[in-house]
């Protein structure tokens, strides 16, 4: 796998699309109604954040962590990594939060190992155009829009290059 940007830490946010509504099991918090719409979840991996990435964009894998059984439903449309550290999750979530219109669907969603109310957002319009201008430690960082279903290889595809290329 090439990687542009080599991180082996740091925090990311990915925006899922669900096309429909759906009821979803998620692990032990319970089960949930997701309407159709735009999903952005805040992580962090302390070791091998392009591992944890390549995880999310698969499909079939087991039921991990509490993103893993929306991501089941959904589809990955962009990431984003930052150089941060763990903390900095917290900061990113806060900040997707603020962002006119978010809506937190599932109180505790991916925040287990915080105070944080969840680390996940809905939107009812696509907010890629709002989240790319986010900044932690003042920096921006480049998308990384995963292939659609059955098109393009994600593992062979650099951080912060879009794919399938322009």
């Amino acid at each position: 796998m090439r990687i542009g940007l080599i991180l082996n830490k740091g925090i990311y946010c990915l925006t899922i699309k669900l096309v429909k509504k759906h009821t979803i099991r998620v692990g032990c918090l319970g089960t949930f109604g997701f309407p159709g719409g735009f999903y952005v979840y805040a992580g962090s991996a302390q070791n091998n954040l392009k591992g944890r990435i390549e995880r999310h964009l698969t499909k079939n894998k087991k039921m991990h962590w509490h993103v893993d059984y929306l991501l089941h439903y959904g589809q990955v449309s962009c990431v984003h990594t930052y150089a941060a550290e763990k903390n900095a999750e917290c900061v990113l979530s806060q900040k997707i939060g603020n962002i006119k219109d978010a809506v937190m669907p599932v109180r505790g969603f991916g925040s287990s190992d915080c105070a944080c109310a969840s680390h996940l957002y809905f939107f009812q319009k696509n907010p890629e155009s709002r989240i790319s201008r986010l900044k932690i430690n003042g920096i921006s960082p480049p998308p990384l829009t995963p292939p659609t279903r059955g098109g393009g290889n994600p593992s062979s595809t650099q951080i912060g290059e879009t794919f399938p290329p322009p």
